[in-house]
């Protein structure tokens, strides 16, 4: 099994290699970033390597179940997942062209979230003293703000390859123990491969950016990963895996709330866009996410190993602690300080 998710990575990584160098002409052409109030990057840059990542993914996973179907269940459910994840994708690419209206945007994610939802087991269930219908509305609306704050944190030159890389590659690994099923483990470790490949042209100063079209599928992917995580008994592990974008997206809104800022407009305000301000650059910014992220699958291994209450209060405490730190980082940086 191990070698079959080795053969998935290195396909999704040539594919998408590929994939890129045959689109970047284009891309420069007709999907070109210019700088706005959100951006760090000061020249324009082509974006739509998301198209590239997506496509590898899920060229590479519909290749595997191919050539292994007795090893991928339920694949109607498994289809209707990954036509969700292109019809995101395709939402994603109108967006890079042509910005939709944040309506039609967001009614668009809510259907594709919708389906993903309907194709997960009839029996998940995460909390189970929670009716089930309670669960999934709640599911709803996590996967909505999940999708929307992947996007969000898509801000600087490798900062979801940061966040994807390590992420992905720890459900994989977690799948292996069988913590995962087969088929989401597959799915993680094509995406792995998919973003490492692309990782060399985001490299800080970014010659691509990934754009709506592979932050919105993206998160859509890891979302469902996470869920099939949680519905899988290891609610800790799937919570302290994102657990420095869910805080940093999620603390961000809060304030700008209470501020009486308008959510809908561009901003600077994420702490790894404040850090950038207070001048840390795109690869300390980057390296400290990194390895928060280690730090953080450790702690999320520690509760697959041992299942008492005690450990899984422990580990979220303690990874709470490591993302608040590094919150705390950001926002200190010298040059803030010195505005105060």
């Amino acid at each position: 099994m191990s070698g079959q998710l080795l053969l998935l990575f290195l396909a999704a990584a040539v594919l998408t290699a590929g994939c890129v160098l045959a689109l970047r002409p284009l891309l420069t052409r007709y999907a070109l970033t210019r700088p706005n109030a959100r951006s760090s990057h000061h020249t324009p840059t082509p974006q739509g390597g998301g198209i590239a990542v997506i496509v590898a993914t899920t060229i590479t996973v519909a290749g595997a179940v191919v050539l292994a179907p007795n090893d991928f269940d339920d694949l109607f459910h498994f289809a209707a997942v990954f036509a969700s994840v292109i019809a995101l994708a395709i939402v994603g690419v109108t967006d890079d062209i042509h910005p939709l209206e944040a309506t039609p945007r967001l009614i668009l994610q809510a259907f594709a979230v919708a389906i993903v939802l309907a194709a997960l087991p009839a029996e998940l269930h995460i909390v189970p003293l929670m009716p089930w219908w309670v669960e999934r509305a709640l599911l709803f609306v996590a996967m909505i703000w999940f999708v929307n704050l992947v996007n969000f944190m898509d801000g600087i030159d490798w900062m979801t390859v940061a966040e994807v890389i390590p992420v992905t590659a720890a459900l994989a690994a977690f799948g292996l123990v069988g913590a995962l099923p087969w088929t989401a483990a597959s799915v993680a470790f094509a995406l792995c491969g998919a973003m490492a490949a692309f990782a060399p042209f985001n490299r800080p100063v970014a010659q691509l950016f990934l754009g709506d079209v592979g932050s919105l599928p993206i998160g859509l992917l890891l979302g469902w990963l996470l869920i099939l995580l949680a519905g899988g008994g290891h609610f800790a592990a799937a919570l302290l895996l994102p657990l420095y974008y869910l805080a940093d997206a999620t603390v961000t809104l809060l304030r700008r709330c209470a501020n009486g800022e308008s959510i809908m407009t561009a901003h600077r305000s994420h702490f790894y866009q404040r850090a950038m301000d207070g001048g840390f650059t795109a690869y300390q910014i980057v390296t400290r996410v990194f390895a928060v992220n280690i730090a953080l699958i450790g702690l999320a291994a520690l509760t697959l190993l041992n299942h008492s209450l005690t450990i899984q209060l422990i580990a979220l405490i303690a990874g709470t602690a490591i993302v608040t730190a590094l919150l705390w980082n950001f926002s200190h940086t010298p040059q803030l300080r010195s505005r105060i």
